[in-house]
Parts: C-alpha cells; structure tokens; sequence
C-alpha cells in the first residue's frame, strides 16, 4: 500500500488521544496530501459529503508478530479479548479507521489540496491510506449492538480549571481541551487522586490529577 496523506492534529503523544473518533467532535486536525497525491481532480465532488472514512496506520505501535487476544482497556486491562472482537492497535496488519466531519475543502493552496476535518481520533503525522465518503444510509446503523463498550463513556468527569490556567490556552481551544479531559484520558485501571497526569495538547503540557469524577488542572506549561 502507499501512503496518500498525512494528518495535522492537536495530539503529539498518544496519551490523551480520543478512544474513538468523533468522541471529542469538535477538535480539528488537517489532512495534507503526498506529493505524488496533490492533484485536485481526486478530490472532486467531496465537499458534496459531510463526513468521510480514513484508513490510517498505527504507526506507533508496529510490531513483530501478533497475538489472537488483547487485553481492552475498556475492559480494565486485566480481561482478555479476541484481537479481531476489539479496537485495539495492536493487529496482524496496524491498520484504523475513523468517521470524521469534513468542514473544508481547499483545493489549491502553497501544500496542495487540503482536507479540514474535526473529531479525529490520529496521532499528529498519523499516515492515511485512503480516503472514502461516508454514507449514512448503508454505513449507520443505530440499532446495532455494541458488545462489551455499549455507551461512548461511563465515566465523564467534571473538569475544573482554574482562571490564572485558563487564560494560558486560546479562547477557541478550551472547549475541546475541557471536552478531551472530560472523557477521561487515563487508562480505566488507575484510580490515583495523588498522582499528576500530563498530556500533551497541540504544543501545550496539560498537567492534571484525577479524584474520584472530578478532574483538576494543576498546571498548563
């Protein structure tokens, strides 16, 4: 396969991406095209969708080899799972894919064609394989049963943040940032009010603890 594109995201690090896309579905990322795939004429009629399928790599979790069980973190990380009965990125082949909202198209810029997408759950530079629209009458399916992750969360937290910290991130990123923290980025199993969690957020260190639902910022750097 050939990587086609690469995303632009607010996540440097792994820790504190979305479990899913679209769980946080305002935060926005970028899609630039490769070289070989910067022609405007392969993008004609997508700004006609208003969501679109990427089939990206893991790409910080390649490995050698593969295990037929992982263990879900949404499972506490202490039950196994069927790798091929989970989400897991670690995979035979470290391929994901992700829905995210398609919010712009600019077709000719000093990068070549671009992609705004929002509620991207991919690692800042995550390689894309393929682009395809989504089609909500043959790819949604509400009813549908949700086996062991029924609900997107169960454990929202109330986040807290104080002004003097506040005032460090732009206006238009708090609501993302506040909506990412809320969704608890922890694994599931930890559950230490003492301990100081940090997660990196376009170029900024998030640093915060957790006691029991509600979520502290002690500091932004």
């Amino acid at each position: 396969m050939k990587q086609i594109a690469h995303i632009n995201s607010p996540f440097p690090e792994k820790f504190g991406i979305p479990r899913q896309s679209n769980i946080v579905s305002d935060i926005t990322s970028t899609i630039v095209f490769e070289p070989d795939y910067r022609n405007p004429d392969a993008l004609r009629g997508i700004e006609e969708f208003d969501y679109i399928w990427l089939i990206w790599q893991f790409s910080e979790n390649l490995r050698e080899g593969w295990s037929p069980t992982v263990r879900p973190p949404r499972l506490g990380g202490n039950k196994r799972m069927g790798v091929f009965a989970t989400r897991s990125s670690f995979r035979p082949n470290a391929l994901a894919l992700s829905s995210v909202r398609l919010i712009d198209v600019k077709l000719h810029t000093a990068e070549g064609p671009l992609l705004y997408v929002a509620g991207a759950d991919l690692l800042d530079g995550t390689p894309i394989f393929d682009i395809k629209p989504y089609l909500p009458y043959t790819d949604s399916h509400p009813e549908a049963r949700s086996g062991f992750a029924p609900t997107p969360s169960d454990r929202l937290l109330d986040v807290e943040c104080p002004e003097r910290l506040a005032v460090k991130i732009p206006v238009e990123l708090q609501s993302s940032l506040f909506d990412l923290l809320a969704n608890d980025p922890r694994p599931s199993y930890h559950d230490d009010p003492e301990r100081v969690y940090g997660m990196r957020f376009w170029s900024y260190n998030v640093k915060f603890s957790v006691d029991g639902k509600k979520l502290t910022i002690v500091d932004i750097i």
